[in-house]
């Protein structure tokens, strides 16, 4: 105002300046007079004042604070195992397809076994045949028929059988890569007819019924991070998270990344899982059963310090004032407060931003 009667009266006289002055600032005076009456014959009325911030209260009633170490994590399986060949040789047969069920025991492909089938099945028969000569002659030897020693012959035969039935079995058993857990094939990595030797990756199978989730560990919560511990499990490509407890923690660092081992085990969602799933494994470190907790959004920061605004009564008058805060931890997008404020503090959670200390509020 001030500026637009500098510049009407540019032209003017310094005595017709200051007189003109002096009618705007009378105008002005009684324009806030106007405004002061009209305020409270409104608040009279209504019990609000038109012009006054619009704003939300929120009371903030003491809870359960948690914070967490979120840790990159994948699905295992408990049951996971990777077979290789036992001996070196060429592959004869595959049995299994990627996704197949198979149980434990079941044989998953053969290599060549060079005659060794050949060869079992004629011992086979051998002692089979000197198994019966023995049972013969161990029943004429005990009705006293025959002499001792035809029946000492034929158990030393039916051994001697035995033993060579036994350890051409281990021989053609070795040719064989077979399943020792039950599960679904994961990958099958070998073809007929290729060569392959002990150590080499040929079939993976998975127990998808029994599933885990291993992460590793900063060195910093070694001492915070126990066997039985609460965690939460989030996949991220399912949207989803489900609770558990940590079934093992290591006590070794790995010095290359200074890491220990996590495990939890997964009791939920088997069937939309499968390893090596990328999971978040978020292990609590810290927890306050009874802490006053604000979206950290509200929190705001001046030259003296972080604050909430907050709504007091003064003089008939509900007002927006500052209140000084000292913060705790902040976790997925929520922040405790550990001193400033009370359970019966009415905080405003809607129209706080660029309020100032002892500007009018109203909630309606």
């Amino acid at each position: 105002m001030l500026s637009i009667a500098v510049v009407a009266c540019g032209g003017e006289k310094a005595g017709d300046k200051t007189a003109e002055l002096e009618k705007l600032l009378k105008e002005q005076a009684k324009l806030n007079e106007r405004i002061r009456t009209l305020k409270d014959e409104i608040r009279k009325e209504t019990g609000s004042v038109a012009g006054t911030r619009l704003v939300e209260l929120k009371s903030l009633a003491p809870q359960t604070f948690t914070n967490y170490v979120d840790i990159q994590a994948k699905v295992d399986g408990n049951q996971s195992v990777a077979l290789s060949a036992r001996t070196q040789g060429t592959v004869r047969s595959i049995n299994v397809k990627v996704g197949d069920k198979v149980y434990a025991g079941q044989v998953l492909a053969t290599m060549d076994d060079v005659g060794l089938n050949g060869a079992y099945a004629e011992i086979s028969t051998q002692y089979s045949f000197a198994k019966e000569v023995y049972e013969k002659q161990k029943s004429l030897w005990e009705q006293q028929v025959g002499s001792e020693m035809q029946y000492l012959q034929a158990k030393n035969n039916m051994m001697a059988l035995q033993k060579r039935l036994n350890a051409t079995g281990a021989q053609l058993d070795l040719s064989r890569i077979k399943s020792p857990v039950s599960g679904t094939v994961d990958a099958v990595n070998i073809k007929i007819g290729q060569a392959v030797m002990p150590g080499m990756p040929a079939i993976s199978v998975v127990n998808l019924s029994s599933l885990k989730v291993t992460g590793n560990v900063g060195e910093s919560l070694v001492g915070k991070v126990n066997t039985g511990d609460p965690v939460m499990i989030y996949f991220p490509d399912l949207k989803k998270e489900v609770p558990s407890k940590l079934s093992y923690a290591s006590r070794m660092i790995d010095q290359r990344n200074r890491t220990f081992g996590v495990e939890a085990p997964l009791d939920s969602l088997p069937g939309a899982l499968s390893p090596n799933m990328v999971a978040v494994l978020k292990i609590a470190d810290y927890k306050a059963d009874s802490a006053l907790v604000v979206p950290v959004d509200l929190i705001q920061r001046s030259s003296d310090g972080q604050y909430l605004m907050v709504a007091e009564t003064r003089g008939g008058k509900v007002v927006a004032t500052r209140k000084k805060i000292t913060i705790g931890r902040t976790y997925g997008g929520s922040t405790e407060i550990l001193t400033g404020i009370s359970s019966k503090d009415q905080v405003i959670v809607n129209g706080y931003r660029d309020l100032n200390e002892g500007e009018e509020i109203r909630t309606k």
